[in-house]
């Protein structure tokens, strides 16, 4: 079974076309470095009626779009390993300045999980 990374982020909205330049890059260089899937996508339908929707979880200020995103791993130990590397590409280094980046980090919900259901 595979491994994947997930992201539960919000970007102010006026900034959502840089969010989306620093996602491409990502996106080629974890590809590239052996990752299997890499996805971004923008809260759309986020007004459920069941469960928690995500705004009340994340409580996205006005002007403020979310983003759920994930990578997916042949393996946790893959996802060890392509992390290192992504960590040393001087694409996504040049990139990760944290003063820089078009969202708050420390409102960034992340994780590692074990894949239980896959085709």
């Amino acid at each position: 079974m595979s491994y994947v990374d997930g992201f539960l982020l919000v970007v102010p909205t006026k900034k959502l076309k840089d969010y989306t330049r620093l996602a491409k890059i990502g996106r080629t260089v974890w590809l590239e470095h052996g990752a299997l899937d890499y996805r971004e996508c923008v809260g759309d339908d986020l007004d459920v009626k069941f469960g928690l929707p995500f705004p009340k979880l994340v409580k996205p200020k006005k002007g403020e779009t979310i983003v759920f995103s994930y990578i997916r791993y042949p393996s946790k130990a893959a996802r060890t390993a392509i992390n290192k590397k992504v960590m040393k590409d001087p694409r996504l280094a040049a990139c990760m300045d944290p003063k820089s980046m078009p969202f708050d980090m420390k409102r960034m919900c992340c994780g590692g999980f074990k894949t239980i259901v896959e085709p």
